[in-house]
């Protein structure tokens, strides 16, 4: 081997050893991939028994963490929620009826989303990737792709999910998820929560 074959040998694996280095220290892991209003995601993951790091990822694919997030289809706040969809949620789940103008604020726009995200879980069956999707498409466009046998509701099988906007939707949650899942999962933790730590497992890449 000649010397400038090894010297470029040895950068690569130097760079290598860095690269691993620096991705597996956790603060410059948590500065990546941060999580912000982590009380408000973990207090109403526990009070609707839900995995706080999905709602966190949610969050990071939906608004990347920015209250006052607006978007072109007129969805509000941390988790988007739609207007229509909001007034629902908040009729249905009996909170205060002033909340429809406050879903700019953090806390409330959290315990709104994890409400309709524990739903969505249980109208599914536990299926939470049909869930995930169903954040992202509705409830009743997921339910017809699941009955027609478009998509048969599982990770291995997303690739055909009729939206390619909920497609690209689905995996980018889980994306997120893992990542978080490898940072925080023992800062964000549920102790003694059976279902959530059971669902960490079945969405776990």
């Amino acid at each position: 081997m000649s010397f400038w074959r090894k010297k470029r040998v040895f950068a690569i694996l130097l760079l290598t050893f860095i690269t691993i280095l620096f991705y597996s220290n956790p603060y410059i892991a948590k500065w990546l991939y941060p999580i912000q209003y982590k009380q408000e995601i973990t207090r109403n993951a526990k009070n609707y028994d839900i995995d706080p790091l999905l709602i966190a990822a949610m969050i990071r694919v939906e608004s990347n963490f920015q209250p006052e997030m607006k978007s072109h289809k007129g969805a509000y706040g941390l988790m988007q929620l739609m207007p229509d969809t909001a007034e629902w949620i908040i009729d249905t789940a009996r909170f205060s009826p002033e909340w429809s103008s406050q879903l700019n604020k953090p806390e409330v726009n959290i315990q709104v989303g994890s409400w309709y995200v524990s739903w969505l879980h249980k109208q599914f069956k536990g299926n939470a990737y049909a869930a995930i999707a169903g954040y992202n498409a509705g409830q009743g466009k997921v339910s017809k792709w699941l009955q027609s046998g478009e998509w048969d509701g599982t990770l291995e099988g997303a690739s055909s999910i009729p939206y390619g906007e909920t497609r690209h939707y689905v995996q980018r949650v889980l994306y997120y998820y893992e990542k978080y899942r490898k940072i925080y999962v023992d800062d964000m933790s549920l102790e003694n929560n059976v279902s959530m730590k059971k669902e960490a497992l079945e969405l776990s890449l």
